[in-house]
């Protein structure tokens, strides 16, 4: 083991000043033997608590990664900042894996990234008889859960991994988002052995959330189009729920004048390919995609993230939506929602199918999936605070109020919705009561088909059905439609309606219907008043600067020649501009202007590999920004 500190080698390596939060208490359980279970959100500084210690204990250490995008990306970023990893992966040749064997045989390696599947390699197993890892980290740990969002059956041979080593070195599990129930699945599909339980906070403060909720698509579009345009030149990602979703909206933002592209499975190896490097590379500034992307990609300057439909659960969501301001600066997270996407995830979700799940887990599963969705569309549905919301989801205390999403930042006004509750109530009442009547056990319908005779809809399918001649037929007809559905998700969010599950959801009565007809209390809701009050919007990249960092005029611009500076680099070097810095620490540089090596390695995210390799370039440009002097700083 080194002589050198955890803290030390945080500060010469990576060039952070202090750990976060549970970061050291994570690197010395590691470091004293000890097996440890963290459940950390994205950003927390996850890789750092392998990462440290692998240094800090020499020999090997060993990675278990789910994704080949994941690993190469840690993989170069470590080699940036001088440390020696590698990784093994099916995209690798046979000559490739073997060289990479032979130096981690050789004790050349520190890190070693391996994707699951190459566990029970017979020429890895040999390497781990010849040279036992001191460390084995497994990141993305709620893959191993089949409760999880994200289940991979090849996680669940990490146990047999461990059991056949000749010495159990200490197991570090990781993940970003895992309920109570993922956590203790697994703790023990790893066999993790009297672990140091670690689970951060959830909130990400640098995060702001909103939910709009566009009454069309192409109001969607329009709002879409809205946000981008009002970001110039930052770095986003937008995410649908289908391959023609992709399309649509990619051909929309190109065709007015936003530099975007795409990502989903549908298109060739070479074209994904080439489109994410586009997006990592900063030559494209928006990535359209499918939730296949996005994983095993550690873009650390993604300053929003906007998803176009409804994600699936608020595991993903959260997932998905923590990828944008992973650096640290400030970031944006927007839900466009639609009552019909509702429909899209149940008949995703209808289709899922599992040959390693007996029927009866299926079925469980199936329930837990329809489970998580319903807290989904609550969340896209709630008047709350947003951020109260995913954080009491997680089992994670919050105030009611954060100041930093959009029903938070609403003008809203509480009105008592008792009457037109309980006209709704009556409709779905009345439909059941006449099917019963015509010798149907029950019928149910859909919430479009409710607005329909509430508003007294001539449709064919009201008039065929005898829908007019209910006695709530037309009973709201001076209700605009948006107002209708928005209080059947009340209802259905409240458990005085429910929603069924399927490809054609119905609306139906439940056990507190009753009670609700007959109570007198009023039904305070909130409604907003026009839209939520938004941050000031830049309309030029050096606004957008000085807006998120808080920056003066001069440091916004030193920041664009900082960044400029800093692509043309990574374009020499042909790695991705973050890798070099993350905005975070040219805002740092710029607050601080270095003059000089020293003063550089005081700027967060600056280790001295950087400062040898980049600090020159920087301070040169840094010196030479427009109205700058040393006398006035």
């Amino acid at each position: 083991m080194t002589s050198e500190s955890p803290l030390d080698i945080l500060r010469r390596v990576f060039g952070y000043p202090s750990f976060r939060a549970h970061q050291e208490q994570i690197i010395d359980a590691a470091l004293a033997g000890q097996d440890v279970m963290a459940v950390m959100p994205t950003s927390a500084g996850k890789s750092i608590c392998y990462q440290v210690p692998a240094l800090a204990l020499g020999g090997l250490t060993v990675v278990v990664s789910p994704l080949i995008s994941l690993m190469s990306d840690q993989v170069c970023a470590l080699r940036e900042l001088g440390v020696a990893a590698a990784c093994l992966n099916s995209s690798l040749a046979a000559p490739d894996r073997l060289q990479i064997l032979d130096q981690a045989r050789a004790g050349e390696l520190t890190l070693l990234y391996v994707a699951p599947e190459r566990l029970d390699d017979p020429a890895f197993l040999d390497l781990t008889h010849e040279q036992p890892p001191r460390l084995l980290a497994i990141d993305e740990a709620h893959c191993i859960s089949q409760w999880g969002n994200d289940f991979r059956p090849s996680y669940q041979r990490i146990r047999e991994f461990v059991d056949q080593l000749e010495t159990r070195c200490p197991v570090m599990a990781l993940t970003a988002t895992a309920t109570r129930q993922v956590r203790e699945d697994i703790e023990g599909s790893l066999g993790l052995e009297n672990p140091l339980r670690v689970v951060a906070s959830f909130d990400r403060p640098n995060l702001s959330f909103a939910v709009e909720r566009p009454t069309s698509r192409r109001a969607k579009d329009e709002a879409l189009a809205r946000f981008v345009a009002d970001r110039p030149e930052r770095s986003g990602i937008i995410y649908c729920m289908s391959r023609r979703s992709v399309e649509q909206v990619c051909d929309d933002l190109c065709e007015r004048g936003i530099a975007a592209t795409r990502y989903h499975a549908g298109l060739s190896p070479d074209e994904r390919e080439r489109n994410q490097a586009d997006f990592i590379y900063d030559r494209k500034a928006v990535m359209v995609a499918t939730n296949a992307f996005g994983m095993g990609i550690d873009k650390s300057n993604v300053s929003y993230v906007v998803h176009y439909n409804l994600p699936l659960s608020l595991e993903n969501y959260y997932q998905e939506a923590g990828r944008a301001g992973r650096d640290g600066t400030a970031a944006e997270c927007l839900l466009l929602y639609s009552p019909a996407d509702v429909h899209t995830a149940e008949f995703l979700l209808s289709r899922t199918e599992r040959s390693d799940l007996t029927p009866e887990q299926l079925e469980q599963l199936r329930q837990a999936d329809d489970a998580r969705l319903r807290q989904m569309v609550f969340y896209a549905t709630t008047t709350n605070c947003l951020r109260s919301f995913i954080l009491r989801y997680f089992g994670e205390e919050a105030p009611a109020y954060c100041g930093n999403c959009s029903n938070c930042l609403a003008d809203f006004e509480e009105t008592d919705e008792r009457t037109n509750a309980l006209k709704i109530v009556s409709c779905v009442a009345r439909v059941r009561q006449q099917a019963r009547a015509q010798g149907m056990y029950a019928e149910s319908v859909g919430a479009g088909l409710i607005v329909d005779i509430l508003r007294g809809s001539r449709a064919a399918r009201v008039l065929e059905r005898g829908y007019d001649a209910l006695s709530t037929y037309g009973i709201m007809a001076d209700v605009p439609v948006p107002q209708i559905r928005s209080l059947i998700d009340e209802l259905v969010y409240r458990g005085v309606l429910g929603r069924s599950a399927g490809n054609f959801p119905t609306i139906t009565l439940t056990a507190r219907s009753g009670a609700f007809l007959r109570s007198t209390e009023p039904l305070l809701v909130k409604v907003a008043k026009g839209r939520p009050r938004p941050a000031k919007r830049a309309r030029t990249a050096q606004d957008a600067t000085a807006e998120r960092a808080d920056l003066t005029p001069e440091q916004a611009q030193l920041f664009s020649a900082l960044r400029t500076l800093r692509t043309e680099l990574a374009r020499e070097q042909q790695i991705p501009p973050y890798l070099i810095f993350n905005n975070a620490t040219l805002e740092d540089m710029c607050r601080k202007r270095p003059r000089s090596t020293e003063e550089l390695l005081e700027v967060s995210g600056v280790g001295a590999k950087k400062a040898e390799r980049y600090g020159e370039a920087f301070l040169e440009a840094i010196a030479n920004a427009p109205g700058w002097s040393p006398e006035r700083f």
